[in-house]
């Protein structure tokens, strides 16, 4: 018999508690002023700037790079490299950079911004944001403090693209192979696959910013031990709160805990080949889900359900009436596996990884479910970086995903359902549905919100039926910390993976 959560979570904790005299990071302690200790769930396969290889990379690219634009802690975008920017008519946009230097000590100027956008967009790049930089038509520079970017079709978002941390600008005097940026640390050391040493940069942009005199960021991929660390000591702030931790965090009177919602678990499929090219048989794969359960049982109940795209219910372009979307039906996936071929049921893979605990409940509670309605899923739970590289390359049927949108806009989720886009692991591999990218594309081109709003609504009417990826639950996120650390905040919604963003404004006593 399966265990309780509680006592799930007990021997989990007891055995992290047992173990960590013995796999303790040598270094890792904690407890100096001004040098924080943070534990990352897992070492970052690659920091790459324009790669997305996971949020671990994301949080240490935030720590060393800078993009035009950014967030404020209250989630509001703000200027970062850019201090302010305009529309010029529909197809334009017109950025002013302000005083800032890279890490090697040279201004950031037009050129770079144009340089990088150029590298994202060559023919040969692996950039997460390549098939919307090609969209970019031309680039002016009239001036170094001056950057103009002319796109094929009119974008009404693109200063909020261009706060993604994909989209860091890179110096263009970079030596061949590494990437300068203009972020508020320099990686000064690192030991492949355990930790991460960070100094401040002198030439950051915003005075007297950033605090720190030092970040050490070790990587402690078993979250129970991950948590030991927090409250040994060990660690100053630790990521990805494991959910059955949370309530004894809250407890502990040495330590607090920041959590939002915002960040969600879904499904996508590989639409290659059979069966999942099949929308019928994608549909039969949303119906066939208990959501309430799969909350209690990976989430300890922090969560709620997601039978729809992922638009928080507190945006303008929510839709209730697509709520449930995705309901639970058993009797109408099996109809639909019926009408597809598959009487019988089918067999297939279900990817997710071990290394993230809500990663492997939620794939083993779906591969329960469906068993149920005849879908046989056998699971591949490898480690956190092969698990990006079998996503990236589709060597999968059915895959379990989690992260959160790219933003709090709408086209925010433009990359978990756009199959125009390149490869990515964390969208369907292979899966083109025609309509809702011209549906995105509209809806990034409008800049009236009320025809926005009935763009984004048609576009998840046809999401529903046709299923490129699947909603499973929304999820707390959550970073916990010693109380003697301040001013690092979890940015709102979707945003909470950026984070990273406030590591400039953080201190520790």
């Amino acid at each position: 018999m399966r265990p309780t959560a509680s006592r799930r979570a007990v021997l989990a904790g007891s055995a992290a508690a047992a173990m960590l005299p013995f796999l303790r990071v040598p270094g890792a302690r904690a407890g100096t002023p001004g040098e924080l200790t943070f534990g990352l769930s897992s070492f970052p396969p690659s920091i790459q700037p324009w790669a997305n290889t996971g949020t671990a990379a994301a949080t240490v690219k935030l720590m060393i790079y800078r993009g035009l634009t950014s967030y404020g802690p209250d989630g509001a975008l703000r200027g970062e490299l850019a201090e302010s920017w305009q529309p010029i008519g529909t197809q334009g946009w017109e950025f002013k950079l302000r005083d800032a230097r890279f890490q090697n000590g040279e201004k950031v100027t037009a050129a770079d911004v144009k340089w990088t956008i150029e590298q994202i967009a060559a023919e040969r790049s692996t950039a997460y944001f390549r098939a919307e930089m090609q969209g970019v038509e031309r680039i002016e520079t009239p001036d170094d403090r001056t950057i103009r970017i002319f796109l094929k079709a009119p974008v009404a978002t693109l200063p909020i693209m261009m706060a993604s941390y994909h989209l860091p600008i890179i110096s263009r005097n970079s030596p061949r192979g590494s990437f300068v940026g203009a972020g508020p640390f320099i990686i000064k050391a690192q030991e492949r696959g355990v930790s991460l040493e960070l100094e401040p940069f002198a030439g950051f942009f915003r005075p007297g910013l950033p605090k720190l005199k030092r970040i050490r960021a070790v990587a402690y991929a078993d979250e129970n031990l991950r948590v030991a660390a927090l409250r040994s000591g060990d660690v100053d702030l630790i990521e990805y709160v494991p959910w059955q931790s949370m309530d004894a965090i809250t407890a502990d009177p040495a330590l607090k805990l920041d959590t939002v919602d915002g960040a969600f678990m879904f499904l996508v499929f590989n639409g290659t080949r059979a069966p999942f090219n099949d929308p019928r048989v994608r549909r039969a794969v949303a119906h066939a889900i208990k959501r309430d359960e799969l909350v209690r049982a990976a989430f300890f109940g922090r969560g709620s359900a997601l039978m729809q795209l992922p638009v928080a219910e507190s945006s303008l372009f929510y839709n209730a009436e697509f709520k449930e979307g995705w309901k639970y039906d058993p009797d109408l996936s099996k109809r639909l596996l019926a009408e597809a071929g598959h009487a019988g049921g089918i067999s297939c893979s279900l990817l997710s990884t071990a290394q993230y605990g809500m990663h492997k409940d939620t794939a083993e509670v779906v591969q329960q479910h469906l068993a149920a309605v005849g879908i046989r899923a056998e699971l591949n739970l490898p480690d956190w970086a092969t698990r990006v590289a079998i996503g990236n390359r589709g060597q999968y049927d059915l895959a379990v995903m989690g992260t959160a949108a790219d933003s709090n806009d709408p086209d925010g989720i433009a990359n978990f359902i756009d199959g125009s886009l390149a490869p990515s692991y964390v969208r369907s591999f292979g899966l083109r549905i025609d309509r809702i990218t011209e549906l995105l594309a509209a809806g990034r081109a409008e800049f009236d919100q009320a025809k926005r709003r009935d763009i984004y609504r048609e576009m998840e009417r046809i999401a529903i039926e046709q299923a490129p990826m699947v909603g499973l639950t929304w999820r707390s996120q959550g970073y916990a910390m010693r109380r003697q650390v301040t001013g690092f905040t979890n940015l709102p919604g979707a945003l909470t993976f950026y984070s990273g963003l406030t590591f400039e404004t953080t201190d520790v006593a």
